[in-house]
Order: structure tokens, then sequence, then C-alpha cells
């Protein structure tokens, strides 16, 4: 059985910064009400003809310029979103296309901000099975166009961004065997964007195809599954938290992440997030915390580094790599 290496990465964030200060012209609220409560002081929006596909290109293409790779032999691209340019064709065929990966099969994986680590897990059973060599992976959103900007509670959240990684097969590898995955899904109604049903179990949805959610609900579930499930991440690997350098989960929240660190006492610097700069940016959020850290020299060769998705489904993966640098 082939292992498989996480070998490159890459990031991409439009251009457009939006302020805390720039959303006191449209609703109720200020820059300490948001910092207090979420930690965020900046995020990225696209502008009007700037898509999901624009991102995944830009992260790709950053990459390519910051690791020393060729990409005509990727045979596989997944694309973790739940905002894509249009509902078909998939955003992975969009850059399979753009960047001229022509020998790639390409598969888009909806599961909203635990999509970048699924991706992760399909990419290394890929390997594993011997179907697939070479496979890139990637997170993005651009959730400015479905976020409800006369939600004052969560429309601040929310930024656009891309992460992509190279996953390679290997014969020693970097990604450590043992995955988690999972879900909840009697909590659909309370993170989701409607589309054509108008019920989720019962509950009337919002039909905005806006995102709608619960956030004293999802607050305490997504702190109650990390804090269990990344301890028994951490053990069917044989390690124990103490063990692991660098914890990289969703950056849905910081006061979300400072909730987790307090239950599993992991301290609290040793976490690698994207929220205060970026935003919840879903899917991307991972990627982009975890790309930042080792270009800013905090992340060394040899760090051993859990990261773990969860969010709307609601859905978590998680998975253990050491870099390599």
């Amino acid at each position: 059985m082939m292992n498989a290496r996480l070998s490159a990465i890459g990031m991409a964030v439009p251009a457009k910064a939006i302020s805390n200060h720039d959303f006191e012209q449209i609703i109720d609220t200020n820059d300490e009400w948001i910092v207090s409560r979420t930690g965020i002081k900046m995020r990225y929006h696209t502008t009007e003809n700037e898509f999901t596909s624009d991102l995944c290109v830009r992260a790709v293409e950053d990459l390519v310029a910051n690791h020393n790779v060729t990409l005509d032999d990727v045979d596989m691209i997944l694309v973790a979103t739940v905002t894509p340019d249009q509902p078909m064709p998939s955003m992975a065929c969009r850059v399979q296309h753009r960047l001229g990966l022509h020998r790639a099969g390409a598969l888009d994986v909806y599961a909203a901000c635990a999509g970048f680590g699924y991706g992760i897990v399909m990419a290394k059973g890929l390997i594993a099975g011997g179907s697939h060599r070479k496979i890139l992976v990637l997170g993005a959103e651009t959730l400015s166009k479905v976020t409800d900007f006369s939600d004052r509670t969560s429309c601040v959240l929310f930024g656009d961004g891309a992460g992509a990684v190279l996953i390679e097969a290997d014969e020693t590898g970097n990604i450590r065997p043992g995955c988690i995955t999972g879900a909840s899904g009697e909590g659909g109604a309370d993170l989701y964007i409607s589309g054509y049903a108008t019920e989720i179990d019962g509950l009337q949805l919002n039909m905005s195809r806006k995102i709608v959610q619960n956030g004293r609900k999802v607050f305490k579930w997504a702190v109650n599954t990390v804090t269990d499930q990344m301890q028994k991440l951490a053990a069917m690997n044989g390690l124990t938290m103490n063990d692991i350098d660098w914890f990289v989960p969703h950056s849905a929240n910081l006061r979300i992440i400072e909730a987790i660190c307090k239950e599993t006492s992991y301290p609290l610097d040793k976490v690698l997030e994207s929220i205060v700069d970026y935003g919840n940016t879903s899917s991307a959020s991972i990627p982009l915390a975890l790309c930042r850290g080792i270009r800013d020299g905090r992340v060394k060769p040899g760090d051993r580094i859990m990261i773990f998705g969860f969010g709307g489904g609601l859905a978590y993966a998680g998975v253990i790599f050491e870099w390599k640098g």
C-alpha cells in the first residue's frame, strides 16, 4: 500500500479588504463588538465578477510559485466548496480546464467547513488504493456571495479565500494512517443555505439562499465534538495531544478555538488560525492558516500537525501529518 505525502501548499484571497469599521456603515455594530465576540479584525470579499474558481486557480499558481513542483502529471483534483460558481460544471472541472491539467479527474467535495479535511482523507485513500499518484486538494469559498448582510450576528463573520495542497504517492509519506470522519446530521437545520426543499426535518427554512445558522447550538456542538474527536484522532495514531506541535482547526470563531483549548488544556499559542485576518472562510480556513504558519516560519520541518475541520452538515474530519519542508 502506497503512502501519501503532503508536499506543497498555496493560498489566495481577493484584493478587496473589509474591516470591521466597514460594517458600521450598514448595520448596528462596531469594531469592539465584533472583536469581542469573534476575534475577527479583517476579511476579504470578492468583487461582483470574481468567483470561487478564480481563487482556486490563483491558489494553485501560488503553490507552484513557492515550491519546486510540476503539475502536468496531476491525476485528480478535489475541490472542497459550498459556494461554486454554479452547480454544474464543478469547480474541479473548471480548475482542470483553466490550468490545462488534462490528465486529471475532477470532483467537488461538498462538506462545508469540514470539506478540506475530507479532501485530504479522500486523497490519501485514492493514493493508498493505487488508483492515483498525484492529487491537488483545494478548499475555496466566496461566502460573501451567500451572506445575509442584514443579519448583524452573522454577516461580520464570513470572508472569501482559497488554499491548495499537493498530495503525492510516496514510499514513506507524511500523512499518518489514522483519520477521522463523522457527522451529526440531526444538526443540519442549525447551519444551512437553502436550495429547493422548504424544510429540514420539519423545520421551515429561510429560503433566501443565504447562510443561516443557530450560533449558540453550533458553538456548543463544535466545542463538544472537537474536544472529544481530536483526542481520539491522536490516540488512533499512537499519540497524545502533547505530541502535536500545531493544531489547525477550522477557523469559525476565535472564541470556539479558545474554548476548545480550554477544555483540552492545549496551548492556544500552538494553534494556527486564519479567523483574525481572514474571517470564517469555511473550507478555505485550514489551508489559509497552515500556509501562513509555514511561510512565516512558525511551522518547522518535522513538526507534527493536526488539522480538524467541522461545520455545516454537521460534519467533521481530521488528519495528522508531519511537515517535511
